[in-house]
């Protein structure tokens, strides 16, 4: 009988290639890799029994397991997949579209100078004297679970209000403070820390809380060095280090994708 292999199945090949490798990307970064290569083996070893043995009884229970075990998977890796789901919502081909469906409205992601100038000033008079500074600015995905964390201030976008807050003696001064729709919404607010591995050793808890929010959203979180007083950015997993007052003004000026 000749092997029907047409480009069809090719396809189909390369694809389950292509999502078991982002799996086991995925897993990698998460320190998850033995809990990937459990599940595969699993698999391999069901379809195996099933489908080449033909062993109904072993069969019929890795099939009630396998059923059983993609519910506690969803469960085990919410986040990764919450991410997985974040990455294709954030890829560039996806925002030009929405870019293309929003023509004709004000970009809500493109902050004027004299929303930024105040956030650039008070980095740059904490940077001198060396005082630590969170500050997440929200764009297209909404934070109000991470406001709800902080204490709420709710007002206008002040150089002399950012430096009060995280002052050192400051009760809020340890957590990170959201602005959204041109307001500071809270501050003293609790970001999800970033476990990846490539952050510099160097780098504090501030920076990978900033990461942490960069991967969950497409927020742009501002760090201040309490250290070193270096101004950094940390924007869609990538972080952008020792910024200058210049560099700083034209990052969260400009309408990045």
């Amino acid at each position: 009988m000749p092997l029907d292999f047409g480009l069809k199945d090719f396809i189909d090949i390369f694809l389950v290639a292509l999502i078991l490798f982002y799996c086991y990307k995925v897993m990698k970064e998460s320190r998850s890799l033995n809990v990937f290569f459990g599940v595969l083996i699993f698999v391999v070893f069901w379809l195996f029994v099933s489908q080449i043995l033909e062993m109904k009884l072993l069969g019929s229970i890795f099939d009630k397991l396998v059923s059983v075990g993609a519910l506690a998977l969803i469960i085990l890796f919410q986040e990764e997949i919450r991410n997985f789901f974040f990455t294709i919502g954030t890829h560039r081909q996806v925002e030009s579209l929405l870019k293309l469906i929003r023509r004709g409205k004000k970009d809500p992601k493109k902050a004027s100078k004299d929303e930024i100038m105040p956030i650039v000033m008070a980095c740059m008079s904490m940077s001198k004297q060396k005082v630590g500074a969170l500050i997440v600015i929200e764009r297209n995905l909404p934070l109000n679970d991470i406001i709800r964390s902080g204490e709420i201030i709710d007002a206008n976008i002040n150089q002399r209000l950012i430096e009060n807050i995280f002052f050192k003696n400051s009760p809020l001064h340890d957590g990170a403070m959201i602005i959204s729709k041109k307001r500071i919404k809270a501050a003293g607010c609790i970001l999800p820390v970033s476990h990846s591995m490539d952050i510099p050793k160097e780098l504090g808890l501030r920076h990978r809380a900033a990461k942490g929010i960069s991967q969950e959203t497409d927020a742009l979180a501002v760090i201040v060095s309490e250290e070193t007083g270096n101004i950094s950015v940390a924007y869609k997993d990538m972080f952008h280090l020792r910024l200058s007052a210049e560099e700083l003004e034209r990052f969260l000026t400009e309408d990045r994708p």
